[in-house]
């Protein structure tokens, strides 16, 4: 059952789409991808996307991944709300921390294990997504009703199934 909404992924390398699309699949709803990183700031404008998986190398010959650490840095100027995952097959212990550092939530590496890719990308979108407390959730729906019934405290704690004290208590009084 695919839940974790849009995921965007920018690779140079065709064949890398094909494969992400077989591992996840069941995982998003939607896969956007992206051949070339100059569209990831007009995407973005355009698109509700949860989360980018964005290689680190997009010219010929160059491996040192300071593409991705750029784009990295114009993604979270305005967008600093999206996760990003780095991904690269030129990976090292300095490398990685440096896109860490760069605002990247994480860091794969070509050719990864589908469980471990799929696992890092839903908890980049979980460590993301604000847990709401119960009892603010609760507040919040209390509240909302006694708007509904403008203010009328019998009606709401009608529709609240509660008693009238109950819901003073609960707002407050």
């Amino acid at each position: 059952m695919a839940n974790y909404g849009t995921i965007l992924v920018v690779d140079d390398n065709t064949s890398i789409f094909t494969t992400l699309e077989i591992c996840l699949d069941g995982v998003f709803d939607r896969i956007l991808t992206l051949t070339k990183p100059d569209n990831i700031l007009t995407t973005l404008e355009q698109e509700a996307v949860d989360i980018i998986l964005l290689d680190m190398n997009f010219s010929l010959g160059v491996n040192n991944g300071q593409e991705g650490l750029l784009w990295v840095q114009a993604v979270h100027r305005r967008h600093s709300d999206i996760p990003i995952v780095l991904m690269t097959a030129y990976a090292d212990v300095k490398l990685a921390v440096k896109g860490l550092k760069s605002g990247a939530v994480d860091f794969v590496t070509k050719p990864w294990d589908n469980h471990e890719l799929v696992r890092v990308l839903k908890d980049a979108i979980d460590a993301n997504t604000e847990v709401i407390p119960l009892e603010k959730m609760e507040e919040e729906h209390v509240r909302k009703v006694v708007d509904k019934c403008h203010g009328n405290i019998s009606k709401a704690a009608e529709l609240l199934e509660i008693s009238r004290q109950r819901l003073y208590k609960k707002l407050g009084k």
